[in-house]
């Protein structure tokens, strides 16, 4: 199983979990997909886009079980991230882990599993 992995405020997750669905924050509808990250990838992303931000998680998704709706797609670096293009069914999230935020406004990562 390949996990992928997105960060998301604790709140916007408990709706996503009364409704059995996660549609995305604000910046996903904006790009019309919902973006994730590698585990090698999650650091950075946590210190570009939240650093500062308290009240995260960090969900694990079997990136198999999201069939043709996940792309990989050229971003930062020029490296791949993987881009759901839908709504990410439950069923396919591995766990979730909330995200420590430290003095210096990041966050400590959890070890991730590829």
């Amino acid at each position: 199983m390949r996990r992928i992995y997105k960060i998301c405020p604790a709140s916007a997750w408990r709706e996503a979990e009364r409704q059995g669905v996660y549609r995305g924050s604000a910046d996903d509808a904006r790009d019309g997909f919902i973006h994730f990250s590698q585990a090698a990838q999650v650091a950075e992303t946590a210190r570009k886009h939240f650093a500062g931000q308290t009240g995260l998680f960090l969900v694990a998704v079997d990136a198999d079980a999201l069939g043709a709706a996940l792309r990989w797609e050229q971003s930062r670096n020029d490296e791949l991230f993987p881009h759901l293009y839908g709504e990410l069914d439950l069923g396919a999230v591995t766990g979730v882990h909330e995200m420590h935020a430290r003095s210096d406004g990041f966050h400590d990562i959890p070890e991730l599993e590829p």
